[in-house]
């Protein structure tokens, strides 16, 4: 699977306004409506924060994937957000997290719902392309390192 099948371009932010957990959570539940018609920004936002309470999605190393799933999604999608400063999401090692990938996916689509987030956790084990992400001058440039990514 290519992350770019899922992720698509204007489903990247470069640089998130959000400066508390609770505020990425909504950006990215925008984004994700905005995205999809089919997805309702107060739906998106309401599974992720129920995801947050069973814990963060805060893996480490600056990275977190807040996830869920929705009756209303027709297909799984997912965006990106960036925060330079960094944001307290409670990640499992205390440090700021930086990169965001927010996912939504059908209810019944448990098997390739985990797929995607397997890879996710793959791709950003890679420091170089975690660095890469971080130091992108804009949208365009980190959808590049996807579509690269996709490539290999």
């Amino acid at each position: 699977m290519k992350i770019t099948s899922i992720l698509p371009r204007e489903a990247m932010i470069a640089s998130l306004s959000s400066r508390t957990r609770d505020q990425v959570l909504r950006e990215l539940a925008h984004i994700l409506s905005t995205v999809d018609p089919n997805l309702k920004e107060e739906e998106v936002w309401a599974v992720l924060c129920e995801r947050e309470k069973l814990g963060s999605t805060g893996i480490g190393g600056g990275i977190a994937i807040p996830h869920g799933k929705l009756a209303s999604a027709k297909h799984i999608l997912a965006c990106f957000g960036r925060s330079i400063e960094g944001i307290d999401f409670q990640s499992q090692d205390g440090e700021p997290t930086h990169l965001f990938f927010a996912l939504i996916a059908p209810e019944n689509a448990a098997g390739l719902h985990l797929k995607v987030l397997a890879k996710l956790s793959r791709l950003l084990k890679d420091k170089s392309f975690r660095e890469n992400l971080y130091h992108a001058e804009n949208a365009d440039e980190i959808f590049q390192i996807f579509l690269k990514e996709d490539e290999k």
